[in-house]
C-alpha cells in the first residue's frame, strides 16, 4: 500500500469514474464527460497538498483506493485544532473485492490522519462499507444538527453550456482546417 502520485492520475481519474458509475447508476453521459474532463486539473491541484490518495497495486494497475480530503476549519470542541478530513470514493475494482485491500488502505489512512493530528475523519458509507468502517473505529454520528445541502442548479447548467460551446468550436475549427 502506498500513496498515489502525479504519475498516476489516468489511473485515478479511472477510478473515480468507475465508482461513481456504480455509486450513481444512472447518470447524464455528458456530466460524467465533464467529470472526466476536469478531474486530472483537480488531481493536479490537489493531491499531496490537502488531497492524499491511498492506493493498492497489482503490477502497474491500482486496483484500490481512498482519498483523503484534508481541511482546515476555525476550532470547536468538535474538531479542537481545526484539522479535519473527509475519506471518499473508497473503491476496489470487483475482481480484487474481499481480499482486505480496502482495510488496509483506511488502516494506513488512519495511521496518517493521526501523524498529521486531525481531530476528526468523517466519512459517508453505503451499507457494503459500514462493517469494514466500523471495525476500524468510525462510529454513527449522533447529532442535533440535520444535515442539509445547498446545490447551485445554474452550475449544471452553466457547464453543460460550456461544454457544448467547446464541442461547437472543436467542429468549427476542424472544418476549417479542412
Amino acid at each position: 500500500m502506498d500513496k498515489a502520485v502525479l504519475a498516476d492520475i489516468d489511473l485515478l481519474v479511472q477510478l473515480r469514474l468507475d465508482y461513481l458509475k456504480e455509486d450513481y447508476q444512472e447518470y447524464d453521459v455528458e456530466e460524467m464527460a465533464e467529470i472526466e474532463r476536469q478531474l486530472p486539473d483537480y488531481f493536479h491541484r490537489h493531491l499531496g497538498k490537502d488531497l492524499f490518495c491511498y492506493v493498492a497495486r497489482e503490477g502497474e494497475d491500482i486496483v484500490s483506493c481512498a482519498l483523503l480530503l484534508v481541511v482546515e476549519k476555525p476550532m470547536n470542541p468538535s474538531f479542537i485544532n481545526g484539522k479535519t478530513g473527509t475519506v471518499f470514493n473508497v473503491y476496489t475494482k470487483p475482481s480484487f473485492r474481499r481480499k482486505g485491500y480496502a482495510k488496509k488502505i483506511m488502516s494506513d489512512l488512519i495511521k496518517d490522519a493521526e501523524e498529521m493530528k486531525l481531530s476528526v475523519v468523517d466519512l459517508k458509507s453505503t451499507e457494503m462499507g459500514y462493517p469494514l468502517y466500523a471495525s476500524i473505529g468510525f462510529k454513527d454520528v449522533q447529532s442535533h444538527y440535520h444535515e442539509m445541502k445547498w446545490t447551485n442548479k445554474h452550475l449544471k447548467r452553466d457547464t453543460l453550456i460550456l461544454v457544448l460551446e467547446k464541442s461547437a468550436n472543436t467542429i468549427i475549427s476542424e472544418k476549417d482546417s479542412i
